[in-house]
């Protein structure tokens, strides 16, 4: 058996939602994802799978077993909902929780796995976290937890959702918390598997945020994040600048408030890397 890892790649959003934010300059989220796991692991193998649509199934002749890893993007889906898109997706999570493959996402991802494993997600009754979240809290069994080895016990990440975890599954471990939602990060056991989760994007750097945010430009001056769509517009040009040269742009580091813990690659990605490392890696050693 190869020691190069074969990832599955769960793309959240619907086709729509996809095209959506090519158009606004983002990567949609599934390739995204897979570009993040080549750069922390590079000659890594790569399927991308769309569940939220109709013909969104596994390669052919695939099945999950075949797979070292299975890493789930974020969606602008909505967990408490009913409709096919989601279902589809619980119901994944629930083959993936049971075939044993080690499993790993964030934000719509962390919202998915716990619905699956028997938790409760809601929208969230002070309305969305955007854009980085802000004093993340190491619980006890954070810091001592190998997702975050290398991790300070307080840190900041990029981040959108208006959605969170209301209550978490039997069998989970609260990982990390901020004063916006309760649940930034949760370790949950079911089936044969468990789930490495987290509720902000490490995935996402500064451009991926600010393109986010142009998506959504006009609900976002409604709700009063801005106030127009072209002071939208200059705060991505901010980001992008900043994104662009973060060494050089002290001025933008200190207007926007943006550190280390999202403008160096390897903290900012820490996460994901720990998780391959300390699940992925160790799994095809095993199952040799």
């Amino acid at each position: 058996m190869s020691s190069t890892p074969r990832f599955l790649v769960v793309e959240g959003n619907v086709k729509e939602a996809s095209e959506a934010l090519e158009k606004a300059g983002a990567t949609p989220f599934g390739p995204l994802y897979a570009r993040t796991l080549q750069t922390l692991h590079p000659g890594a193998v790569c399927d991308i799978v769309r569940p939220a649509d109709p013909d969104g199934t596994l390669p052919s002749g695939a099945q999950l077993r075949d797979y070292d890893g299975v890493a789930w993007t974020g969606s602008a889906l909505n967990a408490y909902n009913t409709d096919p898109p989601v279902m589809r997706q619980v119901e994944l999570a629930r083959e993936v929780y049971d075939s044993g493959v080690p499993f790993f996402g964030s934000c719509w991802a962390l919202q998915v796995a716990v619905v699956a494993a028997g938790g409760v997600v809601r929208k969230h009754p002070a309305g969305r976290e955007l854009g980085i979240a802000r004093k993340i809290r190491l619980t006890e069994a954070g810091r001592a937890h190998p997702m975050f080895a290398g991790k300070g016990p307080v840190f900041e990440a990029v981040c959108i959702h208006q959605d969170e975890v209301e209550t978490l599954p039997v069998d989970s471990t609260l990982l990390a918390s901020n004063d916006h939602s309760h649940v930034q990060a949760a370790e949950i056991r079911h089936g044969r598997g468990s789930f490495w989760g987290i509720q902000y994007h490490p995935e996402y750097d500064l451009h991926e945020i600010g393109h986010i945010c142009l998506r959504y430009a006009e609900p976002l001056t409604e709700q009063g994040w801005f106030a127009s769509v072209a002071a939208c517009e200059e705060f991505v040009a901010k980001l992008d600048a900043l994104n662009a040269d973060p060494a050089g742009r002290r001025d933008l580091r200190w207007q926007l408030g943006i550190d280390a813990d999202v403008l160096d690659e390897a903290v900012r990605l820490r996460e994901i890397k720990n998780w391959i490392d300390y699940r992925v890696l160790p799994e095809i050693v095993r199952r040799r």
